[in-house]
């Protein structure tokens, strides 16, 4: 039976749509979070729309980092992750620069929700290439398993 790809590493991040109000004001922040691909795109949006966008590619580069084992300010530059959008419209990893550089052969999966204020993001990372693998026996855990969590 062939499972998912076993994660490497799994970051989360929760915030409020206005925490970053205030960080916005400043010139440097904006361009040190965002790649110019997600800038670009902000312009496009306008006020709540704006703000939900851009909160929410912030929590998503922030799981990222979590998902490598690092943090803000620890080495690679959160403009480096690029959060695009996929043909189907899901959010998309791409690893540049510095992140690039600090996970080689890693591809990260992530996923973006919002309701009401709250933004959050949670990412996976995981061996490149892992989805085309061949035929798996899961990923083993002390849960045990992916098939034996799935049949549950």
């Amino acid at each position: 039976m062939t499972g998912p790809p076993c994660p490497m590493g799994v970051g989360l991040d929760l915030l409020e749509r206005t925490e970053l109000d205030r960080l916005l004001t400043r010139r440097w922040f904006l361009r040190y979070c965002y790649a110019s691909e997600e800038i670009e795109r902000a312009r496009e949006l306008t006020g709540r729309r704006r703000q939900e966008y851009l909160a929410g590619r912030f929590a998503a580069k922030e799981a990222v980092l979590k998902a490598l084992g690092r943090g803000l300010f620890q080495g690679i530059a959160p403009y480096d992750i690029l959060v695009g959008r996929a043909p189907d419209g899901a959010p998309r990893v791409e690893l540049h620069g510095s992140a690039a550089t600090a996970a080689p052969g890693v591809s990260v999966l992530v996923s973006i929700t919002h309701k009401g204020d709250a933004v959050a993001a949670v990412a996976l990372t995981i061996p490149l290439g892992s989805r085309d693998a061949p035929e798996r026996t899961g990923c083993g855990t002390a849960a045990g398993t992916y098939e034996e969590r799935r049949a549950v």
